[in-house]
């Protein structure tokens, strides 16, 4: 009984510690990119990474910033996110997505995705 209590926590912590984290705290110089770039350097997993989905961004801090959709190196678009607002973004499949903080503050925000029908 106590080596099935052990191995189900094991189970229980590597699991928790592989979980993505989808809340970021950035800091005014720093754009971070959220999808594209391959294993360890992704801030999100996204689960859809190779194929066409969405992209749900949520300010979760108290000053605006903006998300950028980019394809080799070419910015597609640029889009604002005021404090509170939520973007739903499609994100085809080879392209990256970055955050971008506003310089004069630091961001916060939540990144998830969802599967496109």
């Amino acid at each position: 009984m106590k080596k099935i209590i052990i191995v189900f926590l094991l189970i229980l912590f590597i699991h928790l510690d592989a979980k993505a984290q989808t809340d970021f705290v950035l800091e005014p110089s720093q754009s971070m990119i959220m999808t594209g770039k391959g294993p360890g350097q992704d801030a999100t997993i996204n689960p859809y990474f190779g194929k066409e989905c969405y992209s749900v961004v949520t300010n979760t801090g108290k000053r605006e910033f903006s998300i950028r959709v980019q394809q080799d190196d070419k910015i597609i678009k640029e889009i604002a996110i005021a404090k509170g607002e939520v973007k739903k973004v499609k994100l085809l499949k080879d392209h990256e997505l970055y955050l971008d903080p506003n310089p004069n503050g630091i961001a916060k925000a939540s990144v998830a995705y969802e599967k496109m029908e």
